[in-house]
């Protein structure tokens, strides 16, 4: 019953690039909070709420100037959506893809694209389709090369990856985002937050929209060749 209000918020973004019926339409997903958690922070402070919310607001210009349609899963950087909601959002509003924005914590440094690989389950549903993991993994595979090739030659590349390597995978067996999605989704995890540098970096302007170019680079690597 949550989608049609949200719905109401998020149609004037969804068809705000421009009136071209061709275009692609791309969800993206700023991580947090959500039912689970307030996600990662850094040393010296800067949360995924935060970064995660700046680098989308970002993407989404850049998107709609290049005339993509896109959908925003929340309205405002501290509004709680559960990831379930999130990935109905994309898939009820008909979006191409979805694009999952978050950020890593540990001892390792880069950037890393996730997609599901198999199927998991959560609250008593099972997901995705088949249809819908191997279209994520076309995407990560298109999407992810592309967007490090736009980071530059010295940024550290964790590679692709499959939902089930993550903590929350490994339990279900896919994320919960990509358990309830109908459309092709990844999760990227622009930096590791909690090292000083991917800190540094992603809570700086520069850094944001460095990232968020990397990532249209991505979404236009991977759209060239949906034609």
């Amino acid at each position: 019953m949550l989608i049609p209000f949200i719905l109401l918020g998020l149609s004037a973004a969804g068809c705000s690039a421009g009136s071209d019926p061709g275009a692609f339409r791309v969800a993206i997903d700023p991580g947090h909070p959500s039912e689970t958690s307030q996600g990662a922070s850094g040393p010296n402070g800067a949360t995924e709420i935060q970064v995660n919310w700046a680098v989308g607001q970002r993407l989404k210009v850049l998107l709609e100037e290049a005339g993509y349609e896109v959908v925003m899963t929340k309205l405002v950087e501290e509004e709680v959506v559960t990831n379930r909601h999130r990935a109905e959002i994309g898939t009820f509003l008909n979006a191409d893809v979805m694009v999952r924005l978050h950020c890593d914590a540990g001892s390792h440094r880069g950037t890393a694209t996730f997609a599901p690989d198999r199927q998991g389950t959560r609250w008593g549903v099972t997901g995705p389709s088949q249809e819908v993991i191997a279209g994520s993994q076309a995407f990560a595979e298109a999407f992810h090369p592309a967007m490090i090739e736009a980071l530059g030659p010295d940024w550290p590349d964790l590679g692709i990856k499959g939902d089930s390597k993550t903590a929350v995978g490994a339990r279900q067996g896919a994320l919960t985002g990509s358990i309830f999605s109908g459309i092709p989704v990844v999760t990227v995890e622009m930096v590791v937050i909690t090292q000083p540098d991917g800190e540094e970096f992603i809570a700086s302007e520069e850094g944001q929209m460095r990232m968020a170019r990397a990532i249209a680079a991505g979404l236009d690597a991977y759209f060239a060749g949906q034609g």
